[in-house]
């Protein structure tokens, strides 16, 4: 692939990553929810804020070790990419799932940025994935559940229109 193509190709992948666009990004669904609402299900969802939360970090989490590490393990599936309890145990659980997101997606990023990371090869260690592959699954993976943690605020009256 021509060099101007790759480049091209790699941007996209990293707006992607970033959100917006034609959907709402991390941040401004993520602020402003109370604390007193972050272990809270609306009626008829199954999952809270926390637990959409922690789900995305780990799973983006996941990926990206898997796209970088041959030696990563992934967590049991399904309960391994989900936290034990509906609500944070404490604000500061809270504020460093978010960390590690933004650190993980920062990542994810880099890694599709880099020059020497060949986007379109198959990963190694996996079974015909390649970093486009997987970049594109949490960009993916991150817009679905914002769309659900932007229902469950909406629920709970905590998103402003």
């Amino acid at each position: 692939m021509k060099s101007d193509q790759d480049r091209s190709v790699r941007q996209h992948l990293i707006d992607l990553l970033k959100g917006g666009g034609a959907h709402a990004k991390f941040d401004e669904v993520i602020d402003g929810i109370p604390a007193k609402l972050r272990g809270e299900k609306p009626t008829g969802l199954p999952h809270s804020a926390w637990m959409l939360l922690e789900h995305m970090r780990i799973a983006q989490w996941d990926i990206l070790e898997f796209s970088r590490n041959q030696k990563h393990v992934s967590p049991d599936w399904p309960k391994g990419y989900w936290p034990r309890t509906d609500a944070p145990p404490s604000i500061a659980d809270w504020n460093a799932s978010i960390g590690n997101f933004h650190k993980d997606l920062k990542a994810m990023q880099d890694l599709v940025a880099n020059p020497k990371t060949d986007i379109y090869a198959r990963i190694p260690w996996g079974e015909g994935q390649t970093v486009l592959r997987e970049a594109l699954l949490v960009a993916d993976h991150n817009a679905y559940h914002l769309a659900q943690l932007v229902d469950v605020r909406r629920l709970l009256r905590a998103w402003k229109e």
